[in-house]
């Protein structure tokens, strides 16, 4: 047996030969390395949004829904899982070396796609235990900026998404789908040799620490299990679990939707996507500034949750494109919602609470990655939506290259066709349609929050705080006169 005191220092050891071993990286650690980092990896996999839809179908075109549903709820729920260890340990060993684990194994999924579908797809789902890229990349950022100039830099991270769809379509359209994939594979691997040579270690030192790590810290259901102590809180996890459970379903299945339901073609999605995303960084800047100012947190968060209800319904009910554009830019309007929910926690949630709460936001937040998109596919698979009619087998084998792109269109329009006849052509919307306007009742029980004269709010809280102290220092003057 090794004495407890040798066995620190050989781990002491090792870490600051982990921390040596990588190079130091040029300059001082900034935001723009952060962004640079996840700008490449949301690149790499933005130029894959279409061949992924295609390899998703080819490889399960009976049930494309609910094996999506389950490979990104296997993905979110191994996620939320391993999200605390990784966290505690970037702590210790830095977040150089995790942003190095976390963008490896997200992206090395991608060279097997068209190799080894079946691979790929199990790829995905395991990767989700180290895939917290964004958390380490937070982290990254709160090391070498102040509170105040963290949400601007955050709303910069959107930009690849808005911009590689388009590019990947675009090449795809040009060249091969396999040109696509493997230039997201050289920009993978761009990503990796960034981090290794040009990024250098944000955690300072003195900062980390080698004590051992508490099961209480890295227990992802920690935080969970103190939601029914406070009411504020339960209302609050109660609106980010009844409000992002179908957000996260949407975003696991909205793009393969598009294609292989509403007939949008590539170019089409990926316009859509940019759309979406430059409308986001609109609202997530300007009219959530004016919203705040004028109105409270707690308003804001009410007008995205209406904005998010009506987008879904129309996602639901919609059998036109203009419609879905509609929608598309209802749901850049409702991304006000979750800025404004850490707003009203770091406002009116109490000094010694405010990680309490956000980390169980950040948790409930978690576990939606896991359940969002299980439950819009096993939704689907309910109401029989399924791709059964989208593409012949025989006939694309049969047929032309050229005579068989459009026989492909063709029975495109004819699938499109008869999901005009259904009642309900996107049944999960609408159900999560329900679900957020649940949420939006519960937002009505938050405390109040009003605008003062200047045009600031004033929340109940401080009003509650300022009576308190008023009555204390009552009770004391008259403690002393008696």
């Amino acid at each position: 047996m090794i004495p407890t005191k040798t066995r620190r220092r050989l781990t002491s050891a090792t870490h600051h030969m982990n921390r040596r071993s990588l190079p130091p990286g040029f300059g001082k650690p900034s935001v723009y390395h952060g962004l640079v980092v996840i700008f490449l990896e949301f690149f790499a996999w933005g130029l894959l949004t279409n061949p992924v839809i295609s390899t998703l179908n080819k490889t399960f075109p009976t049930h494309t829904f609910l094996m999506n549903g389950v490979i990104h709820g296997v993905k979110g729920l191994l996620t939320f899982l391993s999200s605390p260890l990784l966290g505690a340990y970037s702590d210790v060993w830095g977040r150089k070396s995790f942003l190095l684990i976390t963008v490896f194994f997200t992206c090395c999924p991608i060279p097997l796609m068209k190799i080894s579908p079946m691979w790929y797809f199990a790829l995905i789902s395991i990767s989700g235990l180290f895939s917290v890229t964004f958390s380490v990349v937070y982290s990254y950022v709160a090391d070498v900026t102040d509170e105040n100039s963290r949400s601007a830099a955050y709303a910069t991270f959107a930009a690849s998404l808005i911009t590689s769809p388009a590019i990947g379509a675009h090449l795809a359209r040009l060249y091969s789908e396999n040109f696509v994939i493997a230039l997201g594979t050289a920009v993978a691997i761009l990503d990796l040799i960034f981090i290794f040579f040009v990024v250098p270690e944000s955690l300072p030192e003195r900062l980390r620490t080698d004590q051992k790590i508490s099961w209480d810290k890295i227990d992802p259901f920690a935080a969970l299990r103190n939601i029914t102590h406070d009411r504020f809180i339960c209302l609050i996890c109660l609106i980010v679990l009844l409000s992002y459970l179908p957000e996260a379903g949407q975003y696991s299945c909205f793009f393969v939707y598009l294609r292989l339901m509403l007939g949008f073609s590539e170019d089409e999605i990926a316009y859509f996507i940019a759309f979406v995303g430059i409308f986001s960084c609109i609202a997530q800047t300007a009219l959530l500034a004016c919203l705040q100012r004028y109105f409270g947190s707690k308003e804001t968060i009410m007008v995205g949750l209406f904005f998010q209800i009506v987008q879904l319904a129309a996602y639901g009910i919609a059998t036109s494109n203009w419609v879905m554009w509609f929608a598309g830019g209802l749901a850049a309007l409702s991304s006000v919602t979750y800025p404004s929910i850490s707003a009203f926690v770091s406002v009116y949630a109490k000094d010694n609470q405010q990680g309490l709460v956000q980390g169980m936001v950040n948790g409930v937040r978690g576990l939606c990655n896991g359940l969002g998109p299980a439950l819009f596919g096993f939704i689907f698979y309910l109401f029989d939506v399924n791709l059964n009619e989208s593409v012949s087998p025989t006939l694309s084998t049969t047929m032309p290259t050229r005579l068989n792109h459009t026989s492909i269109r063709v029975m495109e329009k004819q699938m499109y066709l008869s999901m005009l006849t259904r009642d309900v052509p996107g049944p999960p919307f609408l159900f999560g349609a329900l679900l957020a306007t649940v949420a939006l009742m519960f937002c009505l029980l938050l405390p109040n929050s009003k605008p003062e004269s200047n045009g600031l709010y004033v929340d109940a809280r401080i009003i509650e705080q300022k009576a308190r102290l008023l009555n204390l220092e009552s009770d004391s003057h008259d403690h002393v006169l008696t």
